[in-house]
């Protein structure tokens, strides 16, 4: 969906603060001067909005939100359920969860309950139904927001039964899920529903059929809980939409199988600029690759729920934002799709654990401070941004990142298990893109694959029912598939392919199978030497950690190893299938080798660049694309001016001053360039 403008704010606690009037009317005169236009409020106030049971306090709550509203402030209205009340607790100890080690949680902390109990969700049910019946009409509420950062796995007995009411319902009969989970090892056979337990230290956690599936079933159980409190606001008004706020690579829980439960995707990013192993360079591709994950969740804007105007509190060292780098950090989220710019926190909390992680106004309370003047710049730049709302991300190239596979791959238990290394796999094959201004899709195996070019599969072990199908049918009518070592090793239960890897029809895509792989020790590297092929420059390049060993039958060879027993097999392949072609890199590679080999592809593919140029070590450009004109953000993540040259005739989108063919960019400096569509 779409909001009438650009958001710009973050959340609000004004439940800590209802004993000074002084700072609540003050709140609102800084807001402005921020350029604050919107609010998350409520998140965890369940104590203040229900100090007994079923006694509830909605004045203050309505004097806030009506108060905001007419001072041109909107509200992002949240349900309570991240942190219940200790009366609940106490009253009620079934709604606590119980941890791996099998002992129920005392009161505390929070997301500290459990999602299966019926006590709590009637608990939520009523509290929401009676804030929806008092807010949901209200001028000044837009949107819902979720509870906070589903997560937590539960062990207590309630969610023991549902996981093998879920299974039931999944396999039907128990020689079924025998035959899936290959229970006859170890004689792990069930002969009785009640006998399966979650995976616990203690118990059973040998069985990866039984991991995977408690990992799809805590997914399964908090989306549940998140379509039964969606509904209980929606049954007040359903076309206020919903959302709820994910994080960054969170392995808990499924995202595309939660996106379908909220009207509008959101998530909170806290980059970690600063540290001293990594440029910011090399932070903002990971975060970009998030914000593509969150625009791709479903192809739509996104929203930034939650960012740090400074440092945060919680990570190992709390570093201040370098000048300037506040702007370019909200900028890059704007750019990768967001249409909003929030913060956590607005205010500082006096006392406990985030009473020092960063907000827009601090302990001082003032305004003239870096960290405000940061902010309110940002406000006031996404004003003159508003016209880029109608415009969204397209992408002719996409990146699987699948949940299923991600668990899979951390439990296989070989070849490495000092580090498979799959998620920053994945980031390796995204950087090359990032730095020549390439869009991305990230996706996971339920996406259809219709309208890209480019399809990149880094680490596939585990095939999901139908997705090899779709990628034959992709590359057979003209596209191109990539595809890594440890690819097709396993079917959708964890089970390993009988007549050869990779499997389910992938051996014939590739044209190759692959004969056995070699783990190799940290320190201890390989080469990869390209053939004549035209596709590289005439280098080595080095690789570590896995090496394929491949027996191509339709394939031809691109590259080789180049020592071991197995110099001179193929370490690159490319196989001819129906009007498309499907590469095999057989080996971890470089980041140069991913930097030349997609280079070559992106120009032989004719892939769409942000701007037709090469941009420096440290700038990207992103293009939001609409009807009748692009926008394109150039952002410099280096400390050192740096200058680019292109093509295109622009403007600069906040001034309509003419950019002809060259810009300058200041260190993190950040600009957003119109284009005309038809440029591209």
């Amino acid at each position: 969906m779409q909001f009438s403008c650009l958001l710009h704010g973050g959340d609000y606690n004004p439940d800590q603060w209802l004993d000074r009037p002084d700072i609540l009317a003050a709140d609102i005169d800084l807001m402005k001067k921020a350029h604050i236009n919107c609010v998350s409020v409520g998140i965890f106030a369940w104590s203040r909005l229900e100090p007994e049971e079923g006694r509830y306090d909605f004045d203050w709550l309505e004097a806030i939100i009506t108060n905001l509203y007419q001072n041109g402030i909107s509200t992002i209205l949240a349900t309570p359920s991240g942190a219940k009340p200790a009366w609940m607790s106490r009253k009620y100890p079934e709604i606590r969860r119980v941890s791996r080690d099998m002992t129920r949680d005392l009161h505390g902390k929070r997301h500290n309950h459990c999602y299966t109990s019926p006590v709590y969700r009637e608990k939520v049910r009523q509290i929401n139904t009676a804030l929806a019946e008092r807010f949901a009409h209200h001028p000044g509420v837009i949107l819902w927001h979720l509870s906070n950062e589903y997560g937590g796995k539960c062990y207590c007995p309630l969610c023991q039964q549902a996981f093998c009411g879920w299974l039931r319902e999944k396999y039907g009969t128990l020689d079924a899920l025998n035959k899936a989970w290959w229970t006859d090892f170890w004689s792990h056979r069930y002969s009785s529903w009640d006998e399966i337990e979650a995976p616990v230290p203690a118990g059973e956690e040998s069985v990866h059929g039984l991991n995977l599936d408690w990992n799809r079933f805590c997914t399964h159980q908090t989306n549940d809980f998140i379509r039964w409190e969606a509904e209980s606001v929606k049954a007040v008004r359903p076309d206020l939409p919903v959302t709820a706020n994910f994080m960054y690579f969170f392995d808990e829980l499924d995202y595309y199988t939660l996106k379908d439960s909220v009207d509008v995707i959101s998530w909170d990013a806290y980059p970690t600029w600063g540290e001293n192993e990594e440029s910011e360079a090399e932070v903002a591709r990971r975060f970009a690759f998030n914000h593509d994950l969150m625009r791709s969740l479903k192809k739509q804007p996104f929203l930034l729920m939650e960012s740090s105007p400074s440092a945060t509190n919680w990570q190992p060292v709390s570093k201040l934002k370098r000048p300037g780098v506040h702007m370019l950090s909200s900028m890059q989220a704007i750019a990768h799709g967001s249409n909003s710019v929030q913060y956590f926190q607005w205010r500082k909390s006096r006392g406990a654990f985030e009473k020092f992680h960063g907000a827009v106004v601090d302990h001082y309370g003032g305004s003239d401070t870096r960290v405000f003047r940061d902010v309110a710049q940002v406000g006031e730049r996404l004003e003159a941004l508003g016209g880029l709302i109608p415009t969204c991300n397209r992408s002719q190239v996409a990146i699987v990142y699948d949940w299923e596979n991600l668990w899979a791959v951390n439990d296989a238990k070989g070849p490495r298990n000092c580090g498979l290394k799959y998620r920053e796999t994945v980031l390796s094959h995204y950087a090359p893109f990032w730095k020549m201004g390439i869009n991305v899709d990230v996706i996971d195996e339920t996406c259809d694959l219709d309208g890209y070019r480019l399809v990149i599969l880094p680490m596939l072990y585990l095939l999901r029912d139908g997705f090899a199908e779709k990628l034959r049918r992709f590359t057979d009518q003209g596209g191109t598939v990539v595809a890594t070592y440890w690819t097709g090793i396993v079917d959708s239960t964890d089970l390993c392919w009988l007549g050869g890897m990779p499997g389910d029809g992938l051996m014939e895509l590739f044209g190759l199978r692959s004969e056995e792989i070699d783990a190799l020790y940290d320190g201890q590297y390989n080469s990869i030497k390209p053939q004549q092929s035209g596709l590289f420059p005439a280098k080595d390049y080095r690789v570590s950690e896995l090496c394929d060993l491949v027996i191509p039958s339709t394939a031809q060879t691109l590259a080789v190893y180049g020592s071991d027993f197995y110099a001179g097999r193929p370490a690159l392949t490319v196989n001819q299938f129906g009007q498309g072609e499907a590469y095999y890199i057989a080996a971890r590679a470089e980041d140069a080798f991913q930097e030349d080999f997609y280079g070559a592809l992106a120009q032989k593919l004719h892939l769409d660049r942000a701007l037709s140029c090469t941009l420096p070590e440290g700038v990207t450009a992103v293009r939001r694309s609409g009807d009748s004109f692009d926008a394109v953000t150039v952002m410099n993540f280096t400390p050192t001016p740096q200058e680019i040259r292109f093509p295109e005739t622009a403007e600069v989108w906040e001034t309509g001053a003419p950019v002809n063919g060259a810009l300058s960019l200041a260190p993190y400096e950040v600009v957003v360039l119109k284009l005309a569509a038809s440029s591209r």
